[in-house]
């Protein structure tokens, strides 16, 4: 189950997160800053999961943004993490890849900008943990409608 993802930029400032279980503002912060930092202080040979605080930490860089998705065990799985790796890694991937279909090539100012976009976007992939969705169209599509209903209603008051 996924616990975390985060947006983070080169500097360590994050972008975009969204959290599926709770966690105190305080030990949020705390846990995000040490998992940044960490993340950021990998070198590109090193492999991309780390195991911190009992989450997996899987993350990917793509131009100047750390994707960072933390994992949970599940309730069946006992103590051991089950989620696959690979599969958190695609699904970063299939993110990304979301992302510039959406706003053509994703950028730090995009998610600043369009957060709220942003959160309907991940919301479409990601509802209480698990993901849901993997097609970009069928994820993209209700975002579509949203921003044409929105363009009629700018268009009826001017």
């Amino acid at each position: 189950m996924i616990s975390f993802i985060l947006m983070v930029n080169k500097q360590g400032q994050t972008r975009y997160s969204s959290y599926y279980e709770w966690i105190s503002m305080e030990e949020r912060t705390a846990l995000e800053s040490e998992i940044i930092r960490k993340c950021l202080s990998r070198s590109e040979l090193q492999c991309s999961f780390l195991e911190y605080r009992g989450y997996k930490v899987i993350y990917r860089r793509y131009a100047s943004l750390f994707f960072i998705v933390g994992t949970k065990p599940d309730i069946g799985c006992g103590d051991d993490n089950c989620e696959n790796e690979m599969g958190m890694l695609e699904f970063i991937h299939t993110l990304v890849e979301t992302m510039d279909k959406w706003a053509g090539s994703i950028c730090e100012l995009d998610i600043m900008y369009q957060l709220e976009d942003v959160h309907f976007l991940v919301d479409e992939m990601v509802q209480n943990g698990f993901i849901i969705e993997t097609n970009k169209t069928n994820i993209l599509r209700p975002i579509a409608l949203m921003e044409r209903e929105s363009a009629k209603a700018d268009s009826m008051f001017r």
